[in-house]
């Protein structure tokens, strides 16, 4: 009646921790290998190249405007029109601006968004909810935040470093 019951006699899971090292080691080669396809980290401050679909693109009246934000902060606005001169529909430009210094060149990148309308006051939308067929043309804007107090106020150089089209 008293009697001692067996005890469970435990192994340790050899098989199981095998199989789970081997996850471990395809899951780290696979990152390995997917770090090493991206290349290096994008640095924006640094001069990028024109994307590959770049040269099919106009952007021209090209003008500027700042505002200050109420945290002290000011934007930078600029605003043209694009023109897609290729045979694909663009659906996303990313530019990188280069703001000129007497002793330095400050680089800033940001998206075009496409200006939906202007009254009563500006409204934009991303190229991607607007894309740009062949032959097709749209007011745009890029908005910069912290463009050095030293900037020569000159328009920045444009590039496009990046072009997305379907």
């Amino acid at each position: 009646m008293f009697a001692e019951t067996p005890k469970d006699e435990r192994k340790f899971p050899a098989t199981a921790v095998a199989i789970a090292a081997v996850a471990v080691l395809i899951l780290i080669a696979v990152l390995v290998l997917l770090g090493r396809r991206h290349g290096p980290a994008f640095d924006p401050s640094q001069p990028q190249p024109p994307a590959a679909y770049a040269s099919h693109l106009d952007l021209s009246k090209l003008t500027m405007s700042e505002s200050s934000n109420m945290s002290g902060g000011h934007m930078t606005y600029l605003e043209g029109h694009v023109t897609n001169n290729g045979s694909e529909t663009v659906t996303g430009i990313t530019v990188q601006a280069a703001f000129h210094a007497a002793d330095t060149t400050q680089r800033l990148v940001a998206p075009i968004q496409i200006i939906r309308m202007r009254e009563p006051e500006i409204d934009t939308v991303p190229l991607s909810s607007a894309p740009l067929a062949p032959g097709a043309g749209a007011d745009f804007r890029l908005i910069f935040e912290g463009v050095n107090d030293t900037w020569d106020t000159q328009l920045p150089g444009l590039i496009a470093i990046g072009v997305s089209t379907k």
